[in-house]
């Protein structure tokens, strides 16, 4: 294969005397992608991110979350714990997550609709799926007699 700068490849390059030779780092750094459009990436990872809707609960469901509120109302005084899936809006965009919480209970509110739990946690009734109750321990008497 002869190309027309084949008279050059037998060259030897000495280099130049007048500039000093260039840093490896920046050498590297020229070569590095160069970002036109700060934030865009971080758009596009926000906007692949995946968030879930809201599941409209049946009627069945929705008895039976009715009956745990009941039950925790009645109780609340003994503060039982419980095992709460609820629905939390995302604050950037359409949809949200479910969480599991976990927690006992301080306070049932009906006059604005959630559940207050002792670690300060405020649930709504609406964004409720699921109530699991737990059973809490009773207490022993101890007898005196050995």
């Amino acid at each position: 294969m002869s190309g027309s700068y084949d008279d050059m490849l037998s060259l030897v390059y000495h280099g130049t005397k007048t500039k000093p030779h260039m840093p490896m780092s920046d050498r590297a750094a020229q070569f590095s992608p160069f970002a036109a459009l700060t934030g865009y990436e971080a758009a596009i990872d926000e906007t692949a991110r995946f968030t879930e809707e809201k599941i409209t609960l049946g009627e069945d469901a929705k008895a039976e979350l009715e009956q745990n509120l009941q039950y925790l109302y009645q109780h609340s005084l003994e503060h039982p714990e419980v095992v709460m899936t609820c629905f939390q809006k995302d604050e950037r965009k359409a949809g949200g997550s479910y969480v599991t919480i976990c927690g006992a209970v301080k306070k049932i509110d009906g006059s604005q609709h959630c559940i207050l739990l002792e670690t300060g946690v405020k649930i709504a009734f609406e964004d409720l799926l699921t109530i699991q109750l737990t059973e809490v321990p009773t207490k022993r008497e101890h007898s005196d007699t050995v």
